[in-house]
């Protein structure tokens, strides 16, 4: 983190993240965790470049962002799926 600029090393063996990636060398923290300006640079790559709404990766990249550059503390965030019992 540089300032007001994040840098951005992003590897993944999925087809579609390395796209991502070449969009994301590097973005504003302030502008990735939050709405109310604008959709953030990793949401707005993320629609254009997985092909799936529920990629995960998208989210995970802002949260590492967040922890960077002090703007949140290191926590795991976890998606636990099961099936229903019913």
């Amino acid at each position: 983190m540089n300032g007001t600029v994040c840098a951005l090393v992003i590897r993944s063996e999925c087809e579609a993240i390395p796209r991502l990636a070449k969009d994301l060398n590097q973005v504003n923290p302030f502008q990735e965790i939050s709405f109310r300006q604008s959709m953030p640079q990793t949401i707005r790559s993320g629609m254009q470049h997985s092909p799936h709404a529920a990629c995960p990766v998208p989210v995970g990249i802002i949260k590492t962002v967040e922890v960077e550059a002090k703007l949140a503390l290191p926590a795991d965030v976890t998606i636990k799926l099961s099936k229903s019992q019913a």
